[in-house]
């Protein structure tokens, strides 16, 4: 299994509708390491680590987000190891404070 690690940025109404906690528990679920937060721009950031198959399917998910979100675009970049360091330590994946 091919592993890749992709920075998402989601845009939209995406904050204040339960979109990283939806996020966290989705990846979790999925076996996926990594984090999530909102950022000042009203946008959520998220980073994804895990095998090729299993990080797509969670991106395609991102289009969607929970019930109260309206997803207006989802910008999707490589990213490199370093950025899972941002984790909180012992924790698979983590919901980081704004940026």
């Amino acid at each position: 299994m091919s592993q890749i690690i992709r920075q998402v940025t989601i845009r939209g109404r995406v904050q204040g509708v339960g979109y990283r906690a939806w996020l966290a528990m989705t990846a979790q679920a999925k076996g996926l390491d990594g984090w999530v937060r909102n950022r000042r721009d009203g946008s959520v950031e998220a980073l994804l680590a895990g095998d090729q198959t299993v990080v797509t399917d969670m991106i395609a998910a991102c289009h969607r987000g929970p019930s109260a979100a309206r997803v207006d675009a989802v910008v999707v970049e490589e990213a490199g190891a370093a950025l899972l360091a941002q984790r909180a330590a012992g924790e698979r994946f983590s919901i980081l404070s704004t940026l």
